[in-house]
């Protein structure tokens, strides 16, 4: 109970990554050694939901992280840098991870998480196959590629893809440029 209180005085009263006052809860940031406030941060549900893995990333929601990358609590630094990386393939997350700073023992805390989720989940195409760094892939629908000015067309081949930290991402080369792909568009060849 001494934590819940220490974070509603430290986030007066508000989500931390997204300053909601909707109802509130102490999350402990993993991997922790205690439930310190230093080690926890307080968020709203919408954000524990979707920083659990219980619902679909609503991606303009996340836009908050723009402001709160930049806490000076550690704990919300982390949570930050980990979901700008679920995130990373919108635009506006890549650009905000080359601009976040974070001292070398906060960034080694937020990539420790980064780790276990890769560990923790496959990254499938859309018939639930795995899929596995160098595997060639083809897209059921045409995406358009933002910043890139062009679309990707359905049935294009995309050969030799890098698996990303985030399971429900690729990385793959189309119209000879570096784009990361949905997997749940993708069909592995």
């Amino acid at each position: 109970m001494l934590t819940e209180q220490a974070l509603k005085a430290r986030s007066n009263s508000c989500c931390e990554l997204c300053i909601s006052t909707d109802p509130l809860s102490v999350y402990p940031v993993p991997p922790t050694s205690d439930l310190s406030a230093q080690q926890c941060i307080y968020v709203c549900h919408l954000c524990l939901q979707q920083i659990e893995g219980n619902a679909d990333l609503a991606f303009n929601h996340w836009r908050c992280l723009n402001d709160s990358m930049w806490s000076q609590e550690p704990a919300v630094q982390v949570m930050a840098y980990r979901m700008l990386h679920k995130l990373s393939a919108e635009s506006w997350a890549q650009d905000a991870l080359e601009m976040i700073y974070l001292a070398d023992e906060v960034r080694t805390w937020a990539e420790q998480g980064i780790a276990a989720a890769k560990v923790s989940g496959p990254t499938r195409d859309t018939n639930g196959a795995d899929l596995q760094d160098g595997d060639d892939v083809t897209l059921i629908k045409d995406l358009v590629v933002k910043g890139a000015n062009f679309t990707a067309k359905r049935g294009t081949l995309v050969r030799n893809i890098t698996l990303t930290d985030n399971p429900q991402h690729i990385e793959g080369k189309v119209s000879g440029t570096r784009i990361v792909l949905v997997a749940a568009f993708l069909k592995k060849a």
